[in-house]
């Protein structure tokens, strides 16, 4: 394998534009193509990074030397764009969702392994900054106990998503980054949704979520509010902490009953404490996604969100789904978060 990679971005639209601009600056990747159905977003594309420019990524296929490869068309054309990318031998990176499916994302997986390449998904704030440093401060234990995880993620609706709704588009977000700071598997859901602006799919979801170690999960997400909200808090004996995802900002509110607690001062209750607001070098985390991504192609396997954790957020994601349909909780197998890359694992639990 080059240490410098020949890299392409099929979809260029909001998403896929940023990763060509992100490939084409990267020293480890020389950004050679791209290939969009729009030709005038193609061209312009192309023309800014000195790519070559296709209307049908399968002639871009056949063209070019093609190491690593972004996926980002709309949800339901994930799978078969990614089947030919892989059969190339191309490493790839599907933009989140994994799939329209748990079937779908199964056949991806197991492609995957069969060709012997990397299937990389797009779940980007577990590169925010803010994130990574919130783990870092739960594994110390400065929480002690946690109680709740909320996350928020709410906005306009954008008009470029149409083949799928908010639980698919931005809970996978979500559930993704929940399991990963929990340290511990979802075991039953509970959701209501709600279709307002559209009548194919839904624009709101609030969810109930319980954690194997009894964390409580609220899920507060809609493409109804006119202004963009991205923020995650988790609540334990200790405090409160709060993460703003799009200024990369991480506080920390103390519970000062606790802290006196552990210093025999006074019994259990809850008052106001100090407020820490954390430092942080502030980097674009689709940049730290790809970089991760390309080392993993280079160097082996790195903890980066793979096929597996793909599945497992559209598997959670069909429940959520399914939990409103059917009006009740849905109780779930049995489910560790673990760093994957298991042949074997099918990221149901079962």
């Amino acid at each position: 394998m080059p240490e410098t990679l020949n890299a392409a971005v099929i979809g260029v639209g909001s998403m896929g534009a940023n990763h060509a601009r992100v490939y084409a600056r990267m020293a480890a990747t020389n950004l050679v193509a791209i290939a969009d159905i729009d030709p005038e977003v193609c061209e312009r594309v192309a023309r800014t990074y000195k790519a070559t420019a296709y209307s049908d990524y399968r002639e871009m296929l056949e063209r070019e030397k093609v190491d690593v490869v972004t996926i980002a068309v709309p949800t339901h054309l994930h799978c078969q764009v990614a089947l030919d990318t892989m059969a190339a031998g191309i490493h790839t990176f599907v933009e989140k969702p994994l799939a329209d499916s748990i079937a779908n994302s199964r056949i991806m997986i197991d492609s995957s392994h069969r060709e012997e390449v990397v299937l990389a998904v797009g779940h980007i704030e577990r590169y925010n900054p803010a994130v990574i440093a919130l783990k870092q401060h739960l594994e110390t234990g400065q929480l002690g106990k946690i109680y709740q995880i909320h996350a928020r993620r709410i906005g306009p609706f954008p008009p470029r998503v149409q083949d799928v709704g908010v639980v698919f588009d931005l809970a996978t977000h979500e559930l993704n980054v929940m399991e990963y700071l929990a340290n511990a598997g979802i075991h039953s859901i509970a959701a209501e949704v709600r279709r307002t602006l559209q009548n194919a799919h839904e624009d709101l979801v609030s969810g109930i979520v319980r954690f194997d170690n009894d964390i409580v999960g609220v899920l507060d997400i809609n493409w109804l509010t006119p202004t963009k909200i991205r923020q995650l808090s988790i609540l334990g004996e200790k405090g409160l902490f709060l993460v703003n995802y799009l200024t990369q900002e991480l506080w920390f509110y103390e519970n000062r009953s606790a802290v006196d607690k552990w210093e025999g001062l006074a019994t259990a209750g809850v008052s106001e404490g100090a407020v820490i607001k954390y430092e942080l070098e502030r980097v674009e985390p689709l940049r730290a996604e790809l970089d991760a991504f390309v080392d993993a192609v280079l160097h082996g396997y790195n903890g980066l969100v793979n096929g597996e954790e793909g599945l497992r957020a559209v598997y959670l994601a069909e429940q959520l789904l399914r939990a409103s349909s059917e009006r009740r909780v849905i109780d779930l197998p049995p489910y560790t978060p673990i760093p994957a890359l298991h042949k074997d694992y099918d990221g149901t639990g079962r």
